[in-house]
């Protein structure tokens, strides 16, 4: 019995034509056009099929140019743009009848330590132990052009500690303005 992943490891597995180009398949489907996962997945299989195995993708940026057709297999050419000594670039086109289907860009990079940068995330309670009054805002305001409700524009912001039983509360503000419409703010 052939299973979901054993189909999809022998989807990915390419087809080497010649040194940077590669073939692949669509599955045996009653399909209109190529899954563009499929075409994604196959594209950095074969970028990364031209790169050291110690350099995982890091980055990856694709553009979807027209559809496929999944009677047709697709050839992915890759471009080597640049071997570093930290980072791999590489281009892959996907073709069809000659015409382009799909672009990918990928940088590849060796697995290096260094400072991290994001910060912890602070110390919070649960949220089902928030005791206070929380109510659905709505819009109580309309246009004047339209008579509906406008529409609704909310950011919230949490001080660097939660509301708790020593007083603290939070805060609610409501302001419309001609450039940016009604907005309103929980703090």
């Amino acid at each position: 019995m052939v299973t979901t992943q054993g189909m999809l490891v022998e989807l990915l597995d390419l087809e080497r034509i010649e040194v940077d180009i590669f073939r692949g398949r669509s599955p045996d489907e009653n399909l209109q056009r190529v899954f563009g996962g499929q075409v994604a997945g196959q594209a950095l299989v074969a970028a990364g099929r031209t790169v050291p195995p110690d350099r995982p993708v890091h980055s990856l940026h694709a553009y979807f140019i027209r559809p496929g057709d999944p009677d047709l297999p697709i050839v992915y050419t890759v471009d080597r743009i640049r071997d570093g000594r930290s980072f791999t670039t590489r281009r892959v086109v996907a073709v069809q009848n000659g015409r382009a289907i799909f672009a990918l860009s990928a940088s590849f990079q060796v697995a290096e330590t260094g400072p991290e940068y994001q910060s912890l995330m602070p110390e919070a309670p649960p949220w089902r132990t928030y005791s206070g009054d929380v109510t659905r805002i709505r819009p109580s305001w309309t246009t004047e052009a339209t008579r509906r409700p406008s529409r609704l524009k909310t950011w919230p912001r949490a001080s660097p500690r939660a509301p708790d039983a020593a007083g603290d509360s939070w805060r609610y503000s409501s302001q419309s303005s001609a450039r940016n419409g009604p907005w309103n703010h929980i703090a």
